[in-house]
């Protein structure tokens, strides 16, 4: 099933984010990635970026999926802080590979909006993947 990177198109029916993909239920697309709500959201207006084509994480994407993934992820983080004034800040992140936390093995971005008192205590952010490492 592999095309070339710079082809959407290639999808596997078995894969939720391709069935997403099919069933048209992006809420923007940008050549070849979407953007879709997060079916499990950490806060409210937490996105996915998800290339079209089915590959299974963020280092298998081409140049242009990356290009195209940040011209999404700036739009959407601009819409999110013009629609809510209490965004004040995102986490933009990835897991790559079942020990990283994956568990769709198609490569997708979250795009999380932050707001101040949304956390106890959120000094580290991204180092919390890993319990007790987060503070420093």
């Amino acid at each position: 099933m592999q095309q070339s990177p710079e082809t959407p198109g290639a999808v596997d029916p078995g894969c939720l984010f391709c069935r997403w993909i099919l069933t048209e239920q992006a809420l923007e697309t940008v050549g070849t990635v979407a953007a879709f709500n997060d079916g499990y959201p950490v806060t409210e207006g937490h996105l996915l970026i998800v290339p079209l084509r089915h590959t299974p994480d963020w280092l298998s994407l081409s140049a242009r999926e990356v290009r195209d993934s940040e011209t999404l992820i700036r739009r959407l983080a601009d819409r999110i802080r013009t629609a809510d004034p209490r965004v004040s800040g995102f986490n933009i992140g990835t897991n790559i590979g079942r020990s990283a936390g994956q568990t769709v093995f198609h490569a997708h971005i979250h795009l999380i909006p932050r707001r101040d008192g949304d956390s106890d205590n959120p000094k580290g952010g991204v180092r919390g993947v890993i319990d007790g490492r987060r503070g420093y």
